[in-house]
């Protein structure tokens, strides 16, 4: 019996067989391409990790019209969303942690900064001259 070959990575961004393993089941539901979804994303993971524009991806990754919609089909969708909750929940499990977060912790700095700005306004407090030159 043959031994499975492991896909090579072209660049550090690409999945790896194990991750991709991992994520693939999320993208059942979607509809099919003409280029494999590991592919695409391999392509958008590219684009992200290293902030290219679009039509500077590599040759050997699908046309960037095809990875571009793909990214906006899965956005709208959620795909991203679902792959992020997923990969956290199994962060968490296989720290031995409940997968889901049992509480939260608020910085309560942040939250007295959010109530005193309300009163400021947008300007923040600042002083302005008014019609006769003085300041309010």
């Amino acid at each position: 019996m043959r031994e499975k070959k492991e896909r090579e990575q072209r660049y550090p961004s690409d999945l790896t067989d194990t991750q991709w393993a991992e994520i693939e089941p999320l993208y059942t539901g979607l509809r099919e391409y003409t280029w494999p979804k590991r592919e695409l994303t391999d392509a958008v993971l590219y684009f992200v990790k290293t902030g290219c524009q679009w039509r500077q991806l590599p040759h050997d990754f699908p046309p960037y019209s095809t990875v571009h919609s793909f990214y906006r089909r899965a956005k709208n969708s959620g795909l991203w969303d679902r792959i992020l909750q997923h990969l956290v929940l199994k962060t968490r499990e296989d720290a031995g942690r409940n997968p889901e977060p049992t509480y939260a912790i608020i910085d309560s700095q942040s939250v007295k900064t959010v109530a005193a700005s309300e009163e400021r306004g947008i300007d923040g407090g600042k002083k302005r001259k008014v019609g006769n030159g003085t300041l309010s």
